[in-house]
């Protein structure tokens, strides 16, 4: 692919900002749209089994807007079919009115030749005819989802209802108690939404132009994983996505930006909170440290032995920037920093503010202190926090 001129040089300060707007961390936050509005603005939600404060699909809305409450945020996501679940950037919950452009993804399930788990003669025709007349319905409630207690072990109806979900037939309308609630297609998509007219073109061509507004600017490698395309998925229709080509200092390959993020300077408050380590804005390391200059890595499959941040390490922004990161836990009503990494002396406030208002969030009322890697930095931000939280 020839790569064509850039039509704007940004400064990689300029690039971060821009950024940071785009993903809904500079200026006032659109508190009228709220949840809904932080869902079709990012476009996918990540979601993850891990919950230490909160789930992550929880924590990113919260990041954005603050102490919203956790029922709204589920209701948000899921009353009135406002949102379905699919494989995007990872299993991510999508806004509704995107369904039409995953069926490129859904024609390539279908084709798919071979699968990790063998699908039973008759268990897809019974799955779906189960859900028609009973459902919507779990897999447990299906028949079980697993046939021993090892975790991949699925059982035959399980393999059957997540296929049927990878093909479009069924949808997730709801997680209940974290499992998948499943109903057909049919009854939970709009019928104005519900076909897979799109050709894989038209609908590469959406999903780029969306990761590139959702990202403001990013090379090819940062809108590929987005919604996790192919390199040259995305080189054959990013020439006609609206995206268009910038240079930005010091990233050394070649970037696209979205030109209304190019209209006017990215100017506001910034937000300081803990980030999920799936949050959209970090959920990619190679572009965290490209902007940030910050590395990040989640331990939570890392052996304990080896974690140098710890299980569920969340960063800390503030300020526009990567400042620390905060190894939380919960007893009680008590947040527990068990391990808490600053860059420097002027982080200890802005550490402080993010582990407060979370603490309120999750409605704990005191915040203990554990461990800090600079061991002097301990009873300042520890200080800091009584005043806080009174």
């Amino acid at each position: 692919m020839t790569t064509p001129r850039p039509i704007a040089d940004l400064s990689a300060d300029e690039a971060r900002r821009i950024a940071l707007r785009a993903q809904g961390f500079l200026g006032a936050p659109d508190r009228r749209s709220g949840v809904r509005g932080i869902l079709r603005h990012l476009g996918a939600i990540q979601l993850d089994t891990i919950s230490v404060l909160a789930r992550s699909h929880e924590l990113v809305p919260y990041a954005r807007l603050g102490a919203v409450g956790r029922k709204t945020v589920e209701d948000a996501y899921w009353q009135d079919t406002h949102s379905f679940e699919y494989w995007s950037h990872a299993a991510c919950i999508l806004p509704i009115e995107e369904w039409p452009h995953f069926a490129f993804r859904r024609r390539a399930y279908r084709n798919r030749p071979h699968w990790n788990h063998d699908l039973p003669d008759g268990a897809y025709d019974q799955v779906i005819k189960q859900i028609r007349s009973e459902g919507p319905l779990t897999a447990t409630e299906l028949g079980g989802a697993k046939r021993t207690s090892d975790w991949w072990d699925w059982s035959g109806s399980k393999v059957a209802v997540e296929r049927a979900l990878m093909y479009g037939e069924v949808v997730c309308v709801e997680r209940r108690g974290w499992k998948r609630l499943y109903d057909l297609a049919e009854r939970a998509v709009p019928k104005e939404l519900l076909h897979d007219e799109l050709d894989d073109t038209e609908c590469l061509r959406r999903l780029v132009r969306l990761a590139g507004r959702s990202l403001g600017v990013g090379t090819r490698a940062d809108i590929a994983d987005y919604h996790r395309l192919k390199g040259e998925q995305v080189d054959a229709v990013i020439a006609e996505s609206g995206l268009v080509p910038v240079s930005v200092e010091g990233w050394g390959k070649p970037a696209w930006a979205d030109p209304a993020a190019l209209e006017t300077p990215p100017r506001g408050r910034h937000r300081t909170t803990l980030l999920s380590p799936f949050d959209s804005l970090i959920w990619e390391r190679a572009r965290t440290e490209r902007i940030f200059g910050f590395t990040h890595r989640l331990e939570a499959y890392v052996p304990k032995q080896k974690r140098v941040y710890g299980y569920f390490a969340m960063p800390v922004l503030a300020g526009g920037r990567l400042v620390g990161r905060v190894d939380p836990a919960r007893e009680g009503r008590t947040l527990v920093a068990k391990q808490v990494m600053l860059d420097g002396p002027k982080a200890v406030p802005a550490v402080a503010q993010a582990l407060a208002e979370a603490a309120t969030w999750v409605d704990c009322t005191t915040v203990r202190v554990e461990r800090v890697d600079a061991s002097d930095l301990r009873e300042p931000l520890t200080k800091e926090l009584a005043g806080l939280l009174g």
